[in-house]
């Protein structure tokens, strides 16, 4: 026979100072635990959405990002010519330049590293899913640029109508705003491949090149054949798996900083609400003792009482997980360490992050509640009713 729930709930509610005071130190704990996993579940999405099944990038022979990456701007054509690739939109193949510059932030709060991609004209064209938000795209073979939206503003000079130089007296001038939909693409700048290479003296190479295969089963054949020609010494990446690549370490560190983080809260929340239920034990002897009369076994108490810290963690967690929710409205800033790049990433929710967050509060509560219900159950009733 088991103790009736209302039990629990009413015991809970008759001590609503503990049970709130619990559930906030519990909701801290989910807050942290889901904001980390949101970030990075954001930075994978980012990443993830900057690529495409059907696009191959090619990287130098031991490079795994384009900032480490440089070939001759002449391979491009050679591997555009391939039978797999995708012919006729004069698109179907583009070569780029990407180079990070230390920039003064806006805020005047020190300096970061900014990420600008020299591009050809087609390769506006070859994202289909770019859009100018405010402003106008570039004229090409000029040192006008377009800056992604979520870093507009945010370093001294990248705002529209301003400028700010590559190296000294080369100046680029922002003179409009681009989305990819949420993209790793929105927190770089993009201008003019042969001005961005001019203004490096590095010209006729390039960091990577990208390749629109006819259909993304062409990827093995391409990759085959281009890796295969020696005298090329370049790489093949599919787009997407190369994105995911890129988010790894980031990823798993935002990831891991939180999870420590919440593991340091949730011992002192645990702690915490074993001091709660014990508190309750030593309140409630006489109840215990009536029940184990009322013919209630050992199991039902202990049960019983990890159930209501359950049930106490999970008020803690359902708060943790409602507020964590809110961060989807706001960005988070921070370092790429592939690229070593500043990134703005969103706060993404996943049914993932709250199954985790629950279940995380759940097992707070189950370790939090088991000694207090062990001692519970081992209460005389005899010696209860004397009490």
């Amino acid at each position: 026979m088991m103790v009736p729930i209302q039990y629990n709930l009413r015991s809970l509610w008759v001590r609503k100072v503990t049970t709130i005071a619990t559930a906030l130190g519990v909701t801290l704990v989910i807050f942290v635990f889901g904001a980390a996993q949101m970030l990075s579940a954001g930075m994978q999405r980012a990443m993830k959405i900057s690529g495409r099944d059907d696009t191959a990038i090619v990287l130098r022979d031991g490079s795994d990002a384009e900032l480490s990456s440089s070939f001759s701007a002449d391979f491009v054509k050679l591997v555009s010519e391939r039978p797999e690739v995708k012919q006729g939109d004069g698109d179907a193949a583009v070569g780029e330049i990407v180079v990070v510059l230390t920039v003064e932030l806006a805020s005047g709060d020190g300096i970061s590293n900014l990420m600008v991609r020299g591009t050809p004209p087609e390769g506006y064209r070859f994202r289909k899913e770019l859009k100018i938000v405010s402003g106008r795209m570039p004229t090409p073979g000029t040192s006008e640029v377009i800056v992604g939206k979520a870093i507009h503003g945010r370093f001294k000079g990248v705002r529209t109508g301003e400028q700010f130089e590559v190296r000294r007296n080369r100046p680029l001038k922002v003179v409009g705003v681009f989305s990819t939909g949420g993209s790793s693409y929105e927190s770089e700048v993009w201008g003019d491949v042969d001005v961005v290479r001019t203004s490096l003296g590095r010209e006729a190479v390039v960091s990577s090149a990208r390749v629109r295969l006819r259909d993304g089963d062409q990827l093995q054949a391409f990759r085959s054949a281009v890796e295969a020609d020696k005298r090329l010494g370049l790489d093949v990446m599919r787009e997407t798996a190369y994105y995911e690549k890129q988010s790894e370490m980031t990823a798993g560190f935002l990831s891991g900083m939180g999870i420590a983080f919440a593991v340091l809260l949730s011992l002192a929340a645990m702690i915490f609400a074993a001091i709660t239920m014990n508190g309750a034990v030593a309140n409630r002897t006489r109840e215990i003792g009536t029940l184990r009369a009322l013919g209630f076994s050992k199991l039902s108490i202990l049960t019983s009482f990890v159930l209501e810290a359950i049930f106490l963690a999970l008020i803690g967690g359902a708060a943790g997980t409602a507020l964590v929710m809110l961060l989807g409205m706001f960005t988070f800033s921070t370092m790429n360490f592939q690229t070593f790049s500043e990134i703005v990433i969103t706060f993404h929710a996943t049914p993932g992050v709250i199954i985790s967050a629950l279940v995380f509060s759940v097992v707070m509560g189950l370790i939090g509640g088991l000694f207090p219900a062990i001692r519970a159950s081992q209460v005389s009733p005899i010696e209860a009713m004397r009490a």
